[in-house]
């Protein structure tokens, strides 16, 4: 249903927002690398965006919960995701490398910070964290 948007240049995934959860959660570094691995399965572009990808999300949760305490917290997986995943995508999609990691970067800025910011922040206030 979100293939659309959700597996090409432009990945405005909802579930994306859950790449802070480190800040609060390190046991969710694990989880966020198992889910990736599995929603990758579905994605349509191999092995290397399975298990790349899924690395690539591992990294960035680990450099989130070392980073917790700071801003860059919700930067790792923008920059990693844009900078790195577009290695594989670009070449995939026929596109120049450039243009997706600009586009990659931007969309995963906006879910990052726009749903994953709020979200902790929520769970902050509610006591949850």
């Amino acid at each position: 249903m979100v293939a659309p948007v959700g597996f090409g240049h432009i990945q405005f995934r909802a579930s994306e927002a859950l790449a802070v959860l480190p800040i609060i959660y390190p046991e969710s570094i694990v989880a966020l690398y198992i889910g990736v691995l599995l929603a990758n399965l579905l994605g349509g572009f191999g092995p290397l965006d399975i298990f790349g990808g899924s690395l690539i999300t591992l990294v960035a949760a680990y450099l989130t919960y070392r980073t917790r305490d700071s801003w860059l917290a919700y930067l790792w997986p923008v920059i990693l995701n844009g900078f790195l995943v577009s290695t594989y995508l670009a070449p995939a999609l026929g596109i120049p490398y450039w243009l997706c990691t600009v586009t990659l970067s931007i969309s995963e800025a906006v879910v990052v910070v726009g749903l994953g910011h709020p979200l902790i922040s929520w769970l902050k206030t509610r006591g949850i964290a």
